[in-house]
C-alpha cells in the first residue's frame, strides 16, 4: 500500500523539504499540498489522503480548526484521513489544542527526516506518535485551560469502563507504557492492550493520546499530580 501525505503549510519552502523525503520512500506519495487550512479542507473534499501533515499557525483557518474538522468527519468524507501536527515548539499551546481535536500526535518541524517517515507509517496503521508522557507535559503546561472541575456528562464516561479499566486508564495518562502497566499490575502485556483497546472502543477515542487528555479532562488525574 502506498500512503497518501498531504502536505499543509504556508511556507513554501518547507512544503518542498517534506516532498523531497516523502518522494524518495517507495511505500508514500505527496497526494496533495495546501498553504492553508481552509484549502486543505476543500481539497479533501476531491482527494483522497491517507495521513495529513498540518502546521498549526496559518492564517484563513488554523491548523487546530482544520484538525477539528477532519477528525469530526465532517471533511474528508469516511475514512477521514490521520493528522500529524508540525510545531515549532515542543511545548506548543496549539499543539495541544490540536491533540484535543482528535490529531495522532504531533512533531517538531526541525525532525530528523527518519523520525518523521517513521511517524507517518506509525500514524496510518493506527497508532499515536506522541508518548503520554510528552502529552501529560502539555496538560501539565497548559492546565489553565482544562475545566475547574469535570462536568456531570464527560465524568459518567468513565461509569463505562469497569474498575481494571480505569485503573489502566490512570496510568496510561501517568505516562506508563503498556509494558511498565503490566509490570505494575502484574499483569500479562497482552492483557494490557487487550485493555487499552477496550477503553478506547467504549469511551470512543481514537488513541492513547486522546485517552489521557480525557482521563485530566474528567479529574481522573490532575494536571501537575496524580489520581
Amino acid at each position: 500500500m502506498t500512503i497518501r501525505v498531504m502536505l499543509v503549510d504556508d511556507q513554501a519552502l518547507l512544503r518542498t523539504g517534506f516532498r523531497m523525503v516523502l518522494a524518495a520512500q517507495q511505500d508514500m506519495e505527496v497526494a496533495a499540498e495546501a498553504s492553508d487550512g481552509a484549502e486543505a479542507l476543500s481539497i479533501l473534499r476531491t482527494t483522497p489522503v491517507d495521513v495529513v501533515l498540518m502546521d498549526v499557525r496559518m492564517p484563513n483557518v488554523d491548523g487546530v480548526e482544520a484538525t477539528r474538522r477532519i477528525c469530526e468527519g465532517g471533511e474528508g468524507g469516511p475514512g477521514s484521513p490521520k493528522v500529524l501536527i508540525l510545531t515549532t515548539f515542543d511545548l506548543d499551546e496549539y499543539a495541544f489544542s490540536a491533540l484535543k481535536a482528535g490529531a495522532s500526535g504531533f512533531m517538531l518541524k526541525d525532525v530528523p527526516p527518519a523520525d518523521l517517515l517513521v511517524a507517518i507509517r506509525s500514524v496510518y496503521s493506527g497508532d499515536a506518535v506522541v508518548a503520554p508522557s510528552t502529552t501529560r507535559r502539555l496538560i501539565d503546561r497548559f492546565s489553565s485551560v482544562l475545566p475547574a472541575t469535570a462536568s456531570e456528562p464527560v465524568a459518567k464516561e468513565l461509569e463505562r469502563l469497569t474498575e481494571r479499566e480505569r485503573e489502566v486508564l490512570t496510568l496510561i495518562a501517568q505516562g506508563l507504557s503498556n509494558g511498565e502497566i503490566a509490570a505494575r499490575l502484574v499483569l500479562s502485556e497482552a492483557t494490557v492492550k487487550t485493555h487499552v483497546g477496550r477503553i478506547l472502543a467504549k469511551l470512543e477515542l481514537r488513541d492513547r493520546v486522546q485517552a489521557v487528555v480525557l482521563a485530566y479532562e474528567t479529574g481522573l488525574v490532575r494536571a501537575g499530580g496524580s489520581a
